[in-house]
């Protein structure tokens, strides 16, 4: 019973464990650990860290050697680890493992200080997105009703006119208030109800590759699929709205000339909003862009705001709303050259009204 509490422990902790031995070779490794390193317990088993850390391998196996002699814990803080699909920051504390007076292990536990920084974030955008949405509704709501009203009458005076050349005034009020009414009914679409049915991910990706295609034939969509993948629930035409915003934002960035990645996994283990997942449906869309500046990173999610002089800062709001709709979330990695959106669906049924 203890022996089986103790491993159900370890197979349930967020951080990565790795157990080496003396001869610096990797003995143990949790669920935690395969999914940070992309490689089953089974394959990693024997490895040394040179072969599990890519070019900073051989310097946490200088540590792990350090920590064995001395019997001395280490911890080396923001620590750029490069792995199979990204490269992250993290906290990796080495801690000597005793059989009396003999380290005969080492013990390493590798923290992502990005994905708790994350998590706060997430629930610091979940607020203000909220706030700041409900102020975006009600101001729509009052906007729309004398929009219509000015349509109307611009229609009216224009049937009145004599004279056709004033009639291009009259137009100009219509064709403004049909744009304003149109960027209205796109701050509201969220507030559709969704409609639940099994699908396949990869269903809703193919119909966004056919539309991105046909707007810009001179894009690349490069697919990446995990053919593995479990159906999940959700409402097609709304992922299919969500996904193609943050499509069309990433074939934008790159000026409709160059390849976009659609990449689909499964990654275990998630929190999104403080509830954990055991598997969600991670869809990353990639582009080799200029990247997002620095001071937008943070409020790309929020209505209004772009880094484009031509952009409304919709399209990645209302992303995120329908995303979070269906208990999911979106994150961004962004630095020149390349630009990473994941989308992240829960295969549970955990859906919003």
């Amino acid at each position: 019973m203890a022996e089986s509490l103790h491993q159900r422990i370890l197979d349930h902790l967020g951080n990565a464990l790795l157990v080496f031995d003396r001869g610096g070779r990797l003995c143990y490794l949790n669920p935690a650990g395969e999914m940070l390193l992309a490689i089953s317990a089974r394959q990693s088993l024997g490895l040394t860290a040179e072969e599990l850390f890519g070019s900073q391998g051989e310097k946490l196996a200088h540590d792990l050697m350090q920590t064995l002699e001395s019997g001395t814990p280490r911890v080396e803080r923001n620590l750029s680890l490069a792995l199979p699909e990204r490269v992250m920051l993290v906290h990796c504390a080495l801690t000597p493992l005793f059989q009396g007076e003999t380290t005969e292990a080492v013990v390493m536990e590798i923290e992502d200080v990005e994905r708790y920084q994350q998590l706060s974030r997430d629930e610091r955008w979940l607020t203000q997105q909220h706030i700041v949405y409900q102020l975006l509704k009600s101001l729509a709501h009052e906007i729309k009703n004398p929009l219509g009203g000015l349509r109307g009458a611009a229609q009216l005076l224009a049937a009145e006119l004599a004279d056709p050349s004033l009639i291009e005034y009259t137009d100009v009020i219509i064709a403004e208030a049909d744009r304003l009414g149109a960027l209205i009914d796109r701050l509201l679409a969220p507030d559709q109800p969704l409609k639940i049915s099994q699908l396949n991910i990869h269903q809703v990706l193919e119909r966004v590759r056919q539309i991105l295609t046909a707007e810009y034939p001179k894009l690349v969509l490069r697919r990446d699929y995990d053919p593995s993948l479990p159906p999940i629930l959700g409402d097609l035409d709304q992922l299919i709205q969500a996904f193609l915003n943050v499509a069309r934002n990433a074939a934008q960035a790159l000026e409709g000339i160059g390849e976009i990645t659609l990449r689909t996994r499964i990654q275990r283990r998630v929190t999104i909003r403080q509830r954990p997942h055991r598997q969600v449906v991670r869809v990353d869309i990639l582009d080799p862009g200029p990247g997002i500046p620095p001071e937008l990173i943070d409020q790309i999610f929020y209505p209004m705001i772009t880094g484009r002089p031509d952009g409304t800062g919709l399209g990645l709001s209302i992303a995120q709303t329908l995303i979070s709709r269906h208990g999911g979330m979106i994150e961004c990695q962004s630095r020149p050259g390349r630009t990473c959106f994941s989308v992240y669906l829960p295969l549970e049924n955990a859906h919003g009204s």
